[in-house]
Formats: C-alpha cells, sequence, structure tokens
C-alpha cells in the first residue's frame, strides 16, 4: 500500500495541473461576408466529484490512453472525448510541454489527465531534448551505485514532473543478457533477476518520489522473448514455470512499491496464455492480479503496450476490436499511439458495455484504479 506521504504528495501534484481554457477550432467553411458563429472549443467537462456519476462513455474513455501529435490534438480529444490519458511520443510537438498549453488541456476533461510518457533513457528517450540525455539501463548497473541511480531517477523526474509528466513508461524490468541493440538488449538493467529488482527498484523510488508514477514493463518478462513484439506477428516467452524463476522474479519484490503501475506486453507465454498475447489474455492478468507466479497479489493500475503499431497486435486485429479485447481480459488502461480512432473505439466500448461483452463491475473497478493512481477525484 502507499505511505500517506506519497498519496498526498501524488494527490497534490495532480492539482496542479487543474485549470479552464476554451480553444479555437476551424470552420468548416466560411464565405467573405460571413462570420462564424463560434470561436469557441466544446466547453471542458465539469469535474466530478463522485465516479459513479461519470457516464457510461466517460468511464470507458477513463481507461484509454493515446499519443498525441501537439497540443491541439491534445485538447481535441481531451475536451471531445475526455480521454483519461494521453502518451508525449517520439512523434510529438514538444513545445505542448512548456507553452503553457498542458494545464488547460489537463482541466479539459472531467477527471485529472494522465499525460504520460515512454522514457527510459538510453535509445528510449522521448525528452532528452528537453531534461537531457540518460545512459541505458545496462550502462547504468555496469558503472552507477543503485544510490547514484536513485539520484539520476529522482533529478530527471522532478524535471518531467516540471513539464507536466505524471506517468512514466519505465524502468524495463525485463532480464536479458541479449547484446544492446535487440529488443530488450541494453534497455535492461542485466540477466541477474535480484540485481534487475535492486536497480529498478532505486529508479521506479526515484521517479515515484519525483511525483511521477513509474510504470513496470514488460509483464510477465520480455528478456527471453522469440523476437522482437514490434515487428514479429508472434513474439514467444519461455514456458511459465521457467519464468517464475527468472523473468518474474523482480515482480514479485516491485510490484509491493506502491504508487505503481504494470505494462503488459504483448508475448505468448506457453503454459498460460495460450495463442492469445498476454496483453489480451484473461489468465495473464489473472497472474498479476492474484500473485500465483510466487509474489503478491497486485491491485494497481495495468496498462497494455501500444495496441495499434505493434505487429504481434496489428497483425491480428484493429485498434478497436484489440482494445475490447484488452479491457474484457482485465487491463485497466488500453494504449495506443494516435487519436483518430478515439471516437470509433468508444463507440464499440459503449455497445459492448450494453450488451453484456464487457463487465460493468470490473469497469468500475478499473476506473477507481486509475483515479486512486492520479490522487482521486479533483473536488
Amino acid at each position: 500500500m502507499a505511505s500517506p506521504r506519497l498519496v498526498a504528495t501524488f494527490a497534490a501534484l495532480s492539482g496542479l495541473l487543474l485549470a479552464c481554457s476554451p480553444s479555437t477550432p476551424a470552420p468548416e467553411s466560411q464565405s467573405p461576408d460571413t462570420k462564424p458563429l463560434s470561436t469557441h472549443a466544446p466547453m471542458p467537462a465539469a469535474p466530478v466529484c463522485d465516479l459513479a456519476a461519470l457516464s457510461p462513455r466517460d468511464k470507458l474513455a477513463q481507461l484509454l490512453t493515446v499519443g498525441v501529435t501537439d497540443a491541439a490534438d491534445a485538447r481535441s480529444v481531451v475536451s471531445e472525448q475526455h480521454v483519461g490519458g494521453i502518451m508525449i511520443g517520439s512523434w510529438t510537438d514538444l513545445s505542448m510541454l512548456n507553452d503553457g498549453s498542458l494545464p488547460d488541456i489537463s482541466a479539459a476533461g472531467p477527471l485529472p489527465l494522465a499525460v504520460t510518457v515512454d522514457e527510459e533513457g538510453g535509445r528510449v528517450s522521448r525528452l532528452a531534448s528537453l531534461i537531457g540525455e540518460q545512459p541505458s539501463a545496462r550502462v547504468l548497473a555496469q558503472t552507477k551505485s543503485v544510490d547514484e541511480v536513485y539520484g539520476i531517477a529522482l533529478e530527471r523526474g522532478k524535471k518531467m514532473r516540471g513539464l507536466g509528466i505524471t506517468v512514466d513508461f519505465a524502468p524495463v524490468v525485463d532480464v536479458t543478457s541479449d547484446p544492446d541493440d535487440t529488443v530488450v538488449g541494453d534497455r535492461s538493467f542485466g540477466d541477474d533477476p535480484a540485481k534487475v529488482t535492486e536497480y529498478a527498484g532505486a529508479y521506479a523510488r526515484g521517479l515515484r518520489d519525483a511525483g511521477v508514477l513509474p510504470v513496470l514493463k514488460h509483464f510477465p518478462g520480455h528478456g527471453h522473448g522469440s523476437g522482437d513484439s514490434h515487428t514479429a506477428g508472434v513474439v514467444t516467452t519461455p514456458p511459465l514455470a521457467e519464468l517464475q524463476n527468472n523473468d518474474l522474479v523482480p515482480y514479485r519484490t516491485l510490484t509491493t512499491q506502491a504508487p505503481v503501475a504494470v505494462m503488459v506486453g504483448h508475448l505468448e507465454v506457453p503454459g498460460l496464455t495460450g495463442s492469445d498475447p498476454a496483453s489480451l489474455s484473461p489468465a495473464a492478468y489473472d497472474l498479476l492480479r492474484s500473485g500465483n507466479y510466487g509474489g503478491p497479489g497486485f491491485n494497481g493500475v495495468i496498462y497494455t503496450d501500444d495496441l495499434s503499431s505493434m505487429a504481434a497486435i496489428n497483425q491480428r486485429y484493429g485498434v478497436a476490436a484489440a482494445v475490447l479485447k484488452a479491457l474484457q481480459a482485465g487491463a485497466d488502461n488500453a494504449l495506443w499511439i494516435t487519436t483518430d480512432e478515439v471516437p470509433a473505439v468508444l463507440d464499440g466500448l459503449e455497445k459492448a458495455l450494453a450488451d453484456g461483452q464487457l463487465n460493468q463491475a470490473a469497469v468500475d473497478a478499473a476506473v477507481q484504479r486509475n483515479a486512486d493512481a492520479k490522487g482521486g477525484v479533483r473536488c
């Protein structure tokens, strides 16, 4: 459980993002002698003090995190669709983080907005131009002490928090000795589960103490996978029995150090997922929730890996189908990298909820976990 100090810190920091501001969409067409009826964007959603007061569509929207291209894209998807999170990616115009746009965008939905980023350091760094570069996890583990790694993460976390970032999809807790340039490679702290636990734990603690929610990835372990889930339609791990004594070991400790979230990878696990990737497998989510891998049960937020651009998913499903399957399987938050499909995704989810394909109690529980990770509701 989170300490009162940490919960208070996250609640206070979430409040820093709250404000209201209109924006200006372009009219569809306009002759020289006519004026638009309005130059204002849709009004921001009224703040919600009781999660039960959210509409079914808004509850479902809180379970989505989508990549944005710039401030206008973010403002539109938050104010019009009320998504719970946005992702800052390699394609994002980073000026939205330092031009004063973000507080107004964050306040445009009914609940505080999760502003997420994939900032691991090394070759996966989206914010290097703003917060500086950092060596890869492997180099950190080879050249720095655990305390030094904590300090590095704390400093970078404070810089991220100053930009408005609230969630970092880091650290990688995959266990591997693969060459640096492979899919995990130098993104891992090493091939010793105990060392990975120690160093990843220090990194997560630094982010957490800076007010940024760390996300452990890629459950149940990509380090010994058969390929790259970005480019391969099927990536298979060793059998579950082998993962329990290696790849899953860091989760036994790190999932107890709240607040923390977990990202589930697109990995087929013999003895667990069948032909489904873990991100779409009820058995994988149940393993994490129950702790039946030798760890504790986990009741924090569970994210999917990207459901749109990675071959392990998009060679099988479109975004709407993948999001539905992920939420049915047990994900709290479905992640993908564009905003254009959000309305269609929500249409499909609303229908699934009405038809009983999505369980209302499970949706409500996921909404609550996401809200708790943000520090609670606004009021």
